[in-house]
């Protein structure tokens, strides 16, 4: 099968997106069905980004990779593909294979389907949109994103939802990455796959520690961007809580942004700056050794996460999960972790005192979290869902039924 993937953003470019595109895209050129990894012959896959190279050497790839193609080329590659699979509902592309009348699934990681901005937060308080799209209410899309940008781009994104949405109507399948996501975008032909992964453990990455060394303070940790949707505020805003309760633990803030100096200075100003260390972005070894000592990951997310990666690697390698309980980071993490309602510290306080005074709630729901995602979140799972869907929509031709 010909297996043509589209995607915006790609490798160097870093997010979970990212990953989850490279790991399906390898995932495909190899797979036969079985889990011993030998190559898919049947299995042609093709990567199209508009993300440049930079210093990535493409041929290190299983699969073919075009960067950048030309209007001629693009639609050369979809002529030629049996299924188009879009990550994210990018217009253009969608329009392209319609118009070639090739099976199109589209990805949804994110809410562009119904929100101009793809992050469904109403600006300029950051709360969790009502529906204004949905609802009509476009004056509501256009000043909410008149806060960030300028009004002819605000404008442009707002009469592009149009057609965008026409389109996602007409495609022969939309993937959700979570049931949340499916049911909030409200498309037909709708079907969720979860995001998976290898088994970290499996590759050699250390498990979570269950118990704290010694006598030594729980060590907590955040890990993840640093904007202002990810909620890290209302995490300094527990600790600074516990903090002042006397509560001794320790936290590590892991990852970059543009809200770091903000939120520095936020915990500067509650006086948390002892127990919080913020160090900045890791990835790989540097990563791993980051972690080597942390027993508690926490998620607080003031959006709705689609399927957040970084709490399924986590709960892989057996690490108790602290959860905002919305969107598909509350589906993720169902009911192997600790969740709080979104936006609320004291919550939040609560389910880290309650750790603080119950650690063996570290290792048992540690690993029922590792037991969940190792059963739901597989690579394997994903890829075959994935192959069903294909097989199924070119069979049909991708035919579309009003």
């Amino acid at each position: 099968m010909k297996i043509l993937l589209y995607a915006i953003d790609f490798t160097p470019s870093i997010g979970g997106i990212q990953t989850i595109t490279e790991v399906l895209a390898a995932g495909l050129a190899v797979w036969n069905g079985g889990s011993n990894g030998n190559r898919g012959e049947n299995n042609q896959v093709t990567v199209v980004t508009q993300t440049p190279a930079g210093k990535i050497d493409d041929s290190q790839f299983s699969f073919r990779v075009v960067r950048r193609p030309g209007t001629a080329q693009l639609f050369g590659l979809v002529r030629d593909t049996d299924i188009f699979h879009i990550v994210g509902p990018a217009i253009i592309p969608m329009a392209m294979g319609l118009l070639l009348g090739k099976p199109v699934a589209v990805q949804h990681d994110g809410y562009m389907a119904i929100c101009p901005i793809g992050n469904y937060l109403h600006q300029p308080g950051g709360t969790l949109c009502p529906g204004h799209f949905q609802k009509g209410n476009y004056l509501e899309c256009y000043s909410c994103q008149s806060v960030e940008m300028s009004r002819t781009r605000s404008v442009r994104n707002l009469l592009l939802m149009m057609p965008r949405r026409w389109l996602l109507k007409r495609v022969a399948a939309n993937i959700g990455a979570s049931d949340h996501t499916g049911r909030r975008v409200a498309l037909p032909r709708t079907q969720t796959i979860y995001h998976g992964i290898e088994d970290p453990l499996s590759q050699g990455a250390a498990p979570a520690p269950p118990l704290p060394l010694g006598e030594s303070p729980i060590q907590f940790a955040y890990l993840g961007r640093l904007v202002t949707e990810k909620g890290v505020d209302v995490l300094l805003q527990a600790a600074a809580k516990l903090n002042r309760e006397g509560t001794d633990f320790r936290l590590k803030i892991i990852g970059d942004g543009p809200d770091r100096q903000r939120l520095e200075s936020v915990a500067r100003e509650l006086g948390v700056g002892h127990g919080v260390n913020f160090i900045g972005y890791r990835s790989g070894e540097s990563l791993s050794a980051a972690l080597a000592d942390v027993s508690v990951n926490i998620m607080p997310s003031r959006c709705e996460e689609a399927c957040p990666l970084t709490a399924i690697e986590q709960m892989m390698r057996g690490q108790l999960m602290i959860a905002a309980d919305l969107g598909g980071l509350g589906e993720v993490v169902g009911d192997t972790g600790l969740k709080f309602a979104p936006g609320d510290s004291d919550g939040l306080a609560e389910c880290i005192r309650q750790v603080i005074d119950q650690p063996s709630l570290i290792q048992t729901l540690g690993e029922a979290g590792r037991r969940r995602a190792l059963d739901i979140f597989s690579k394997e799972e994903m890829m075959q869902q994935h192959l069903a869907l294909y097989g199924q929509v070119v069979h049909t031709n991708g035919a579309v039924r009003d």
